[in-house]
């Protein structure tokens, strides 16, 4: 069974311009995630997938494997779901681990974990994510806050899929398997404030760790 990894990374960020290279916790963002999907011991490949020469170099420098991505798969309309059957296409594998860029703070073992659940529970996909108590003003009447049942909100994090679901156009399959994972590893980012957070984050687990 090939378990392949795979972080998309495209140079054309708008709200954030070149955000996968820009340092944060004193890194390039995407390096956190080159990081961790090096210590996993599940994963038997990993590729970084960018039409950027920058973010490719860099991407090497940490030690990925780049492929490279074609540039109609670099727009802002390409999806992810299309990148992912690309590198499919050139590397075969039965089970694909989406790590995105966004998601910077994973302790250690999470994508381990993510891969096992998913094993475990022989499902078609698996997504990181957690509780949201969060509704739409106005729809929850005179309901307390914890009085409300909450749903999961998936995070970005890690997603696992069968890959033959993602060829045949599918993100999800039929059996669905979330996992719940520590709040402070919930925060994508997609503004100037979530890089502030996730870089408050990052500082303060190096920081916690010099002290043990």
């Amino acid at each position: 069974m090939n378990i392949l990894g795979i972080t998309p990374a495209r140079g054309g960020s708008k709200t954030i311009p070149r955000k996968n290279i820009r340092e944060i916790a004193g890194k390039s963002l995407i390096a956190w995630t080159i990081e961790a999907a090096s210590a996993s011991r599940l994963l038997n490949t990993y590729v970084v997938s960018t039409e950027d020469a920058e973010i490719a170099s860099v991407a090497k420098r940490y030690g990925a494997e780049v492929i490279d991505r074609p540039r109609k798969l670099a727009s802002d309309r390409a999806t992810t779901l299309s990148v992912m059957q690309d590198v499919l296409r050139k590397i075969p594998a039965d089970i694909v681990v989406l790590l995105q860029c966004t998601s910077p703070v994973r302790e250690e073992g999470l994508i381990d974990k993510c891969i096992q659940t998913f094993l475990d529970a022989k499902a078609d996909c698996l997504a990181t994510g957690f509780i949201c108590n969060l509704y739409e003003w106005g729809s929850y009447d005179n309901k307390r806050r914890q009085d409300l049942k909450g749903w999961f909100h998936d995070d970005g994090n890690v997603y696992v899929m069968k890959a033959q679901n993602i060829l045949k156009g599918e993100l999800w399959g039929k059996k669905r398997e979330q996992l719940t994972i520590s709040r402070a590893q919930n925060f994508e980012i997609d503004e100037e404030f979530d890089f502030w957070l996730n870089e408050q984050i990052l500082t303060n687990q190096r920081t916690w760790k010099s002290q043990q």
